[in-house]
């Protein structure tokens, strides 16, 4: 059973996702919020295993909401719906800590599966389309620190590294071991570490992680050999 806290300003919208989510066996509407201020206090008090977060609220937005979340430590997740698909906001929520985004109109399958897997612990967006969002806005958006992005960036073995690029390339764990020539098992067990020790808690943050230290560049291309 997956527990969702729902965040909307428009009460028609909450209750459309309401009849939708309790038609399901699988999910259970922990409860809901209408603003920003209101999401936050609410996931703090119901530890719901994934917040379905709207953007564009009045007072606190969604992307604050996202952050505060997050830096909480609480382990809900943020799934953040949105209007437009290169949406600025929601590109700003995935850096606020979210684990993926969906559009307000997707099919009531894509928004069952999204809650499923953001509840698993996966982003439901891939890396490469992270990609895209990244090269998009990436004139418009502030860098990380780079001193606590190259010292999370020593704790890597070379390995660690080169899965990293691969992350940050948007490949899957069969095309890496396939092209790394690793087993799959083994990439798996080194994604892990590396999400670890650069402190992401799925492929799309660290993505955004290695954006951030320069470890890739909008549209890089793979080094030869």
């Amino acid at each position: 059973m997956t527990t969702v806290l729902i965040v909307d300003d428009q009460p028609l919208h909450r209750l459309g996702l309401r009849i939708l989510l309790e038609s399901v066996p699988e999910t259970q509407v922990a409860g809901e919020a209408g603003s920003g201020s209101e999401a936050v206090r609410r996931t703090a008090e119901l530890h719901p295993d994934v917040v379905l977060m709207d953007i564009r609220m009045p007072g606190m937005d969604g992307i604050e909401a996202t952050r505060r979340i997050v830096a909480s430590g609480n382990r809900s997740r943020v799934l953040v719906l949105t209007t437009f698909d290169l949406d600025e906001y929601a590109h700003a929520a995935l850096r606020a800590g979210a684990s993926g985004f969906l559009l307000k109109d997707a099919r009531p399958e894509e928004l069952l599966g999204g809650i499923r897997a953001v509840a698993a612990g996966d982003a439901i967006i891939s890396p490469g389309l992270t990609r895209r969002l990244l090269d998009a806005y990436a004139q418009h958006l502030p860098r990380a620190t780079r001193e606590d992005g190259d010292a999370k960036l020593e704790t890597l073995t070379e390995r660690e590294r080169e899965i990293l690029l691969a992350i940050a390339h948007g490949w899957t764990n069969p095309e890496i071991a396939e092209r790394l020539h690793l087993s799959e098992s083994t990439v798996k067990t080194h994604v892990g570490r590396v999400l670890a020790k650069v402190g992401a808690r799925d492929r799309v943050q660290a993505v955004i992680f290695a954006y951030d230290i320069g470890l890739t560049y909008p549209n890089p291309a793979w080094p030869a050999g």
